[in-house]
């Protein structure tokens, strides 16, 4: 099933008519270098490769024929490169998600798969981990040897789920942004659905809009609005803070920070109010309507 003009929106129109980028026989220079991008670009989450860093010695054996894209995918996946950028200092749950991302091009559907995950690299070790998806069925039906995995999330494939679709947007925060540069952070993004079997919203990315979503850390609504009730103001703003320090930047101010802090915001008061974020440290991540009140 395309993907619909509302879900475009959203940010996924990149990949509405995109096709899968596959190692055809018969290939030329120009086909190994898309694929070789490609593969980065997917594997490492839009993340910034120096020249450095890239894997020549698994590129000369792509281009001499001697592995297929599928081991060029498991070179990748088994690199310190990957290695630094997605598993060390990464929360273990985080680490899942984003190998489920690049690999299945899907997000978690329960929080059985990620149980299965958490065992078998407490007992085999991370290589055998990056095995199991690739060796497995699904990677096998949906990419083969020869096709660059890419984002089947945004679409309702042969054995789907419809919650696949919606927590996909929790990985996904548009076409420009980085795995490691999203607001969320090295915590889990799915971990609080998946382990209350929750359908995950739908939030649009930072290309939208609005700022990035980032979740409250107690996920409670605001007691409180900025300045007065919301009745005194029928446009009334919801900001999401990350960063803040608590009690301000100020001389003999404590620099503990919050990981999270909701406030609502009468539109009259808002920029003020933004402003003392800013001079606070923190970086408010999310701007949305509130509420509007009746007149």
């Amino acid at each position: 099933m395309p993907i619909t003009t509302a879900a475009s929106r959203l940010g996924t129109s990149a990949y509405s008519d995109i096709q899968p980028i596959e190692l055809r026989p018969n290939w030329t220079k120009d086909d190994i270098e898309s694929v070789v991008r490609a593969v980065y670009r997917q594997l490492l989450g839009n993340d910034y490769l120096m020249k450095s860093e890239r894997l020549t010695s698994a590129e000369s054996l792509l281009r001499d024929g001697n592995i297929s894209v599928r081991e060029f995918v498991r070179c990748v996946a088994k690199s310190d490169l990957y290695k630094q950028k997605f598993l060390y200092g990464n929360f273990q749950t985080r680490v899942i998600e984003l190998n489920y991302k690049h690999l299945l091009g899907r997000a978690p559907y329960d929080e059985s798969e990620v149980i299965f995950h958490l065992d078998l690299y407490e007992t085999q070790g991370f290589d055998a981990d990056i095995d199991s998806y690739i060796d497995s069925e699904e990677y096998q039906a949906n990419f083969g040897e020869n096709v660059v995995p890419y984002y089947r999330g945004f679409k309702y494939y042969d054995g789907a789920r419809t919650v696949a679709f919606n927590r996909m947007f929790r990985l996904y925060r548009g076409y420009a942004n980085s795995d490691r540069s999203q607001t969320g952070g090295r915590q889990s993004h799915l971990a609080r659905d998946l382990a209350r079997n929750k359908a995950t919203s739908i939030m649009a990315p930072s290309s939208g809009s609005s700022f990035a979503f980032f979740s409250s850390s107690n996920d409670v609504a605001p007691t409180k609005c900025l300045g007065g009730s919301i009745s005194e103001n029928p446009r009334v703003y919801r900001l999401e803070v990350a960063g803040l320090r608590n009690g301000g930047s100020g001389v003999g101010y404590p620099k503990l920070r919050r990981s999270s802090t909701a406030y609502l915001v009468p539109y009259d008061q808002l920029l003020p109010k933004m402003q003392q974020i800013h001079r606070q440290g923190g970086r408010i991540v999310s701007v949305s309507p509130a509420s509007v009140a009746s007149e």
